[in-house]
């Protein structure tokens, strides 16, 4: 089975299954000698864990990494890093009623077609749990970029994902793509409950709670967008044709479960503008370096990175396991009801904002190795 990879220079292969004793992934391409702690993982990793509110699943782990190869006395070697979390919480008796049915805008149909056979529990290699592996190899590619841009004599790259939308509620207009630019760092959590949605509004995040709580009495889902915005990103980094930054990113955000559609810069919005609008002028900064009047275009030209902050959106659609009756088919028989049961996210937007950002650092990892290795 192909599609585990991600990467070029900075490879990643994430494996296991929902209900699998344990997932993770292994990265290879990772020079030696950067510094990589487990604590810099478990940084990651404790963003992205389920059961820390209640507008998530209540499913219960720890998610504590266990780092196998690659790494001696916090310091990478240079070969394959293998690294996992075990699956602690996995409950497959909620699956057993109706593993053969094929559940609506679920991956049970379309993998039987693909493969021939499945592991039903939890979704298995489609559930969201995979991505585990991918928060992991954000570490990676976070200490990758720091040490390249060290090594140039670069400024550290910033990377700030928030929740801009829930359902039919938004951020309003002072939190713009602008507004978050300008800022030092990432967005501040909010405190108690509402840390959990990763929102830098305070009255729009408990708007976005109550639409997530009402959907889940309702017994129903919700999708959304989260933003980001990466900040102090190196000049040059994208290849032509089919390697420009928004290809290898694009392949990044695509694959990340419940995905729905990206944009970058003004994105969708440019229609509306005639070319004298979107045009950003170029400048020369207080530095000398070359800079953009505007940043319509998002940080990238040519799908080479500009040196201006990337600003990118990203849809997620509403969850798919939802406890109502629905209509289900198996690959043989009638239709039937089927009543899901078990342990799901109402909405994955709040706990896709560190996903974002772990597709974002990986790709610019990724490309940045491509312009010259360190060591």
């Amino acid at each position: 089975m192909a599609g585990n990879t991600l990467g070029q220079t900075l490879r990643m292969t994430t494996f296991g299954e929902s209900h699998g004793p344990a997932v993770g992934c292994v990265i290879d391409g990772c020079p030696a000698g950067i510094a990589l702690t487990p604590e810099m993982i478990q940084a990651w990793l404790d963003r992205r864990r389920p059961g820390q509110s209640l507008l998530t699943s209540p499913r219960r782990e720890a998610d504590q990494v266990r780092i196998l190869s690659g790494v001696y006395q916090d310091r990478t070697l240079g070969t394959p890093i293998c690294a996992l979390v075990d699956n602690a919480d996995a409950n497959s008796r909620d699956y057993g009623a109706w593993q053969d049915l094929f559940r609506p805008g679920h991956a049970d149909f379309t993998w039987q077609a693909r493969y021939g056979y499945r592991d039903p529990r939890g979704g298995g290699r489609a559930s969201a749990r995979e991505t585990v592996g991918r928060v992991i190899g954000a570490a990676v590619a976070q200490a990758v970029l720091r040490s390249w841009c060290d090594a140039h004599g670069l400024a550290q790259p910033q990377v700030a994902g928030w929740v801009h939308q829930i359902g039919p509620v938004a951020l309003s207009e002072p939190f713009s793509f602008e507004y978050m630019e300008n800022q030092e760092g990432p967005p501040v959590p909010l405190p108690g409950p509402l840390a959990a949605l990763a929102c830098p509004d305070a009255a729009a995040a408990a708007r976005m709670a109550e639409a997530i709580e009402q959907a889940q009495r309702q017994r129903d889902s919700l999708g959304g967008v989260v933003r980001c915005v990466a900040r102090l990103v190196p000049v040059g980094l994208g290849d032509p044709v089919f390697d420009k930054l928004t290809g290898v990113l694009g392949h990044a955000l695509s694959s990340l479960p419940a995905f729905r559609g990206w944009s970058i810069g003004d994105g969708f919005d440019a229609v509306q503008l005639t070319g004298s609008q979107h045009n950003d002028p170029f400048l020369r900064g207080s530095d000398g370096s070359v800079v953009t009047q505007g940043n319509h275009h998002g940080g990238v030209l040519g799908g080479i990175t500009t040196g201006m902050p990337l600003r990118l959106a990203v849809a997620f659609k509403p969850v798919a396991t939802i406890p109502q009756p629905q209509q289900a088919i198996g690959s043989e028989g009638p239709p039937q009801q089927l009543l899901v049961t078990g342990r799901h996210d109402p909405c994955v937007v709040p706990r896709a904002v560190v996903l974002v950002e772990a597709a974002v650092w990986h790709a610019l990892a990724d490309l940045a190795l491509r312009v010259g290795r360190l060591g």
